[in-house]
């Protein structure tokens, strides 16, 4: 059975968790805290970054969400997740991208660092002005979800993709961590609403982060 290295919040390590259940992949979860030291999981990957994917009895590791993702996509029929023709999936991996890298870098890394590395390694409170920025750039980037929503049923087309896959991880750690506010984003709620109610989403949302609890819609699809 593959073995997912991963703590609750990575939101990488959640897109990963999103497409295997989408495929109907069974997977075992490995709670690491990478911010440790663990020479274990440093020799699974010298970056020590989430997530890593292995399946021991035939000698496979697979590292990066996204590498790991289009593991999937090539070897597994079932739930395409980067379907369509090439400038569909051009635009799919764009998205992706854009999620990956912008939102995370923009606002979900640092509502991590504040409200979650802070408390668990420094024991420091969190950075006002960091925390006013980062939810200033989450606004930002709901805006661009609302945009594309109203132009496409999902984020990247017609049909469910790793975009909306991409976008709901990193977005599902940021409202965990209370630095989302939803009002005036009518287009992206209904969109998350329903990719909170998929069966794929619901094992995510019952996890708690030790000390550090969601607010109270947090789990709810009808927030």
């Amino acid at each position: 059975m593959w073995q997912l290295y991963q703590f609750p919040l990575c939101p990488f390590s959640r897109k990963v968790r999103l497409t295997m259940a989408e495929k109907g992949i069974a997977v075992e979860l490995v709670r690491v805290s990478p911010w440790l030291d663990d020479d274990d999981f440093a020799d699974l990957t010298p970056a020590k970054q989430t997530p890593v994917l292995v399946e021991a009895s035939k000698g496979i590791v697979l590292i990066d969400s996204t590498a790991i993702a289009e593991y999937f996509e090539e070897t597994v029929d079932r739930a395409p997740m980067i379907p369509g023709t090439a400038p569909n999936r051009a635009e799919i991996r764009r998205l992706v991208s854009w999620f990956d890298i912008k939102l995370y870098q923009d606002a979900v890394a640092p509502l991590m660092h504040e409200r979650m590395l802070k408390r668990l390694i420094t024991r420091e409170p969190p950075d006002a002005q960091a925390l006013r920025r980062a939810m200033t750039a989450i606004d930002s980037h709901l805006d661009y979800l609302d945009y594309l929503l109203d132009h496409r049923r999902w984020l990247a087309g017609p049909v469910l993709t790793l975009a909306d896959l991409a976008a709901a991880a990193q977005l599902s750690v940021a409202d965990y961590l209370g630095g989302i506010d939803w009002r005036g984003h009518k287009q992206t709620v209904d969109w998350y609403a329903v990719m909170k109610s998929r069966p794929s989403f619901r094992p995510l949302l019952g996890e708690r982060m030790e000390v550090i609890m969601p607010p109270a819609h947090y789990d709810k699809p009808d927030f």
